[in-house]
């Protein structure tokens, strides 16, 4: 089902049950933009929005039970929510300790990636996957929303995906964006010891018409939270981590100087 058709259904049967969108927003805990945005086919619901909408409208399990095929194999099931949030987010903060987030990744370092973690990946399923991940970060071609400060752990940096080249191309696409003024990023040193995120990625994410969230991801599993004491809790680690990073202007540097380490490798060993 496409997310309009789904829009139109939600907007019907709010009609016909004699809901305003205020007044089923009130009913389900979601805002009236937010009500607004699924009708008009921006947006799609969480699943527990959407039992709560079904429950609310009497729809039997309509809205949840169609709500899967609405983006149905561009991410994988942990992500989707997240995939959502990211696209609706005034600011998205992110810490990655072993790899690029995929709103900075080029393609062949994702392609790469995707090759490294799941080398037997059929060709067609693994063109769709770069093809969406890519497609994400679409997002940043706004100039001004969202904003985005990423903290890299210097491993991402030294971890060679795809080889010098891809690393190269990789780095510097980073570096443009930094000095572009379109994200800001932190490079966390091996030099600066404990921090509260030695593993996973993070995501904490911003808006100006719901709750903040946060989505923390390991491999092949994530979660996503609107809880405000466990967004805090987060938000309070991500800030030690921030202070314990390099400057940006050291970490621009830092990031160029290994790319030119990769551009160098690669020139010697082609």
């Amino acid at each position: 089902m496409t997310r309009r058709k789904y829009g139109e259904e939600l907007f019907l049967r709010r009609q016909e049950a004699g809901h305003t969108q205020q007044s089923l927003g009130d009913a389900v805990i979601m805002s009236p933009s937010m009500i607004a945005h699924i009708e008009a086919g921006r947006r799609r619901p969480r699943l527990e929005d959407a039992r709560r909408i079904d429950k609310e409208l009497g729809s039997g399990k309509f809205f949840e039970r169609w709500l899967p095929t609405l983006d149905e194999g561009q991410f994988p099931p942990h992500f989707r929510d997240a995939a959502e949030s990211e696209r609706r987010a005034d600011v998205i903060e992110e810490y990655a300790v072993g790899s690029v987030p995929g709103l900075l990744q080029t393609a062949a370092y994702a392609r790469s990636l995707a090759l490294g973690t799941e080398p037997n990946v059929p060709a067609k399923e693994l063109d769709e996957r770069i093809v969406n991940r890519t497609g994400r970060a679409r997002i940043l071609e706004d100039p001004l929303k969202p904003r985005m400060w990423a903290i890299l752990g210097e491993s991402v940096l030294r971890t060679v995906v795809g080889g010098p080249d891809v690393m190269t191309a990789q780095l510097r696409h980073i570096a443009a964006l930094v000095r572009s003024g379109r994200v800001q990023v932190q490079v966390l040193p091996f030099s600066a010891g404990a921090h509260p995120f030695l593993d996973g990625k993070l995501k904490l994410m911003r808006f100006s018409d719901g709750p903040d969230e946060v989505y923390f991801e390991v491999l092949y599993t994530g979660s996503l939270n609107d809880d405000p004491a466990t967004v805090r809790r987060y938000r309070d680690a991500y800030d030690l981590a921030r202070a314990a990073a390099l400057s940006l202007e050291a970490s621009l540097q830092l990031i160029e100087s290994v790319a030119e380490e990769y551009e160098h490798a690669e020139q010697e060993h082609p």
